[in-house]
């Protein structure tokens, strides 16, 4: 009975499988230039997807949008079974503990260690302190950094102070983690330990959506990876390269 009540549930919610599904999406800015025409992008649970492009392609506010920081002007946008074209104000924070998200520039709390960094994700999402206490050391052993909990983000390395912020992204359990421009101030190095961890992290069940300019990144793992150009889609190729078109 209960698996007849969950293969209904999944067949009446066509959007189940999809941890983003976008289906004829556009965005106009207020001075009338369009941003995104027309995209449609569909990125199943556990994939790992890159989405690349020239600066000003529409790759900040497609990722805007997938936060619900903006509204489509039309089309059909899910994300993690939400509907973000008709959620209520009121909602939006539940949905977006569903998410993990990690930013170029580390978003890190400097008054802070690095262990409550990663507590103050758990305190937003209501999380006990005996909770508090098990998971964030779990997730600090996860991305190398157990030995460093009591540091202050100035008194770590860029790769370290990124490490952090994915475990802050990481310690609720998102479903789906978006990660803008994960690897931009960090050395060669720190970029391939810091895909390495990701990579982890697809591994485990997490859905990865990771936004780059960094074309030897991308040609080298051989992932899925979705060019947009002038706010459209040219291109979704699974073990794709980046390329750039003039």
């Amino acid at each position: 009975m209960a698996e007849k009540k969950r293969k209904k549930s999944a067949e009446s919610n066509p959007m189940s499988e999809y941890a983003i599904y976008l289906e004829d999406v556009s965005k106009t800015f207020s001075d009338g230039v369009p941003a995104l025409s027309n995209i449609n992008l569909r990125v199943k649970h556990g994939e790992f997807v890159f989405i690349v492009g020239v600066s000003g392609a529409g790759k900040s506010t497609l990722i805007k949008l997938l936060l619900r920081e903006l509204k489509a002007d039309s089309g059909t946008v899910f994300v993690n079974g939400f509907n973000l074209m008709t959620i209520k104000h009121g909602r939006i924070p539940k949905f977006r503990r569903t998410l993990g998200v990690v930013f170029q520039d580390f978003r890190l709390l400097k008054d802070r260690n690095v262990y409550e960094n990663v507590a103050f994700a758990q305190r937003v999402a209501q999380k006990s302190e005996s909770e508090i206490r098990r998971n964030v050391p779990s997730m600090l052993s996860l991305v190398g950094l157990a030995g460093k909990y009591k540091a202050k983000p100035k008194q770590l390395a860029g790769g370290e102070q990124q490490r952090v912020a994915l475990a802050r992204a990481l310690v609720n359990q998102p479903k789906l983690l978006l990660a803008d421009e994960p690897t931009g101030n960090l050395d060669l190095y720190n970029t391939a330990e810091i895909m390495k961890l990701l990579e982890t992290i697809n591994e485990k069940g997490t859905t990865v959506v990771v936004v780059t300019h960094n074309d030897k990144l991308v040609n080298d793992m051989k992932k899925r990876v979705v060019t947009i150009k002038q706010g459209m889609i040219v291109s979704d190729a699974e073990n794709g390269g980046y390329f750039d078109e003039d």
